[in-house]
């Protein structure tokens, strides 16, 4: 049986918990000095030992800049906090306590969408920081080369810490928060890392090291 180019992504969105969310549940719009609310409700164990973030007068204008430094080189990321701010809070709050060092990049899907999944330390692709982040979402949203967006767990407002780097055009609907980009060259090392495959094992480990080793702030 041939599977239609739209279904196969829609098996391959299913198999990596990206299959979405209904309705968006943005931020509150700005306070007079550009900060938001943000909720961040428990959920199940964390991954890690690790803190939620302050939901209070979170930033919501302006940029701030990240690195990945993962084993194949670095990726510099601009996070947007006009359009994305709770979830930059919480990746934020997860980069400062040490989170995302040493955890893998658990998944790579090079057929219909083009992505690598990271952000879970238990690589299984289950793995969260004991709470949820709210989906800030529109209708406009494309994911082209360079978007770096969140991954859910297939229902509204499920969001945690795993997100996924986009290094070539991905033809996804609008239920994924992007709020980052990555710079050209950070967009060729996961490009390069793709290059090299998907494991035959098991069909979702990329072939190539992927681990973040640290992520570094400004």
């Amino acid at each position: 049986m041939r599977i239609s180019p739209s279904a196969l992504v829609l098996t391959l969105l299913l198999s990596l918990g990206l299959a979405g969310c209904a309705d968006a549940n943005q931020s509150a719009d700005p306070a007079p000095d550009g900060s938001v609310t943000c909720e961040f409700p428990p959920a199940g164990n964390p991954a890690r030992p690790v803190d939620p973030p302050s939901g209070e007068a979170v930033p919501a204008t302006g940029t701030v800049t990240a690195t990945l430094q993962l084993t194949a080189g670095e990726v510099a990321l601009t996070l947007d906090r006009e359009k994305a701010p709770c979830t930059v809070a919480s990746f934020l709050s997860l980069a400062e306590q040490g989170y995302f060092d040493g955890t893998e990049c658990h998944r790579l899907v090079d057929t219909g969408i083009f992505i690598l999944q990271c952000g879970d330390p238990t690589a299984t692709g289950t793995g969260g920081p004991g709470y949820t982040v709210p989906d800030e979402v529109s209708k406009d949203l494309t994911y082209p080369a360079g978007t770096v967006a969140m991954a859910n767990a297939s229902s509204p407002n499920t969001g945690g810490s795993q997100f996924f780097l986009v290094w070539a055009d991905t033809p996804l609907p609008p239920k994924y928060t992007v709020f980052a980009t990555m710079d050209q060259a950070g967009t060729d090392v996961v490009g390069g890392i793709a290059a090299q495959g998907v494991a035959a094992e098991d069909g979702i480990s990329p072939i190539a090291e992927a681990v973040i080793e640290a992520v570094t702030l400004g």
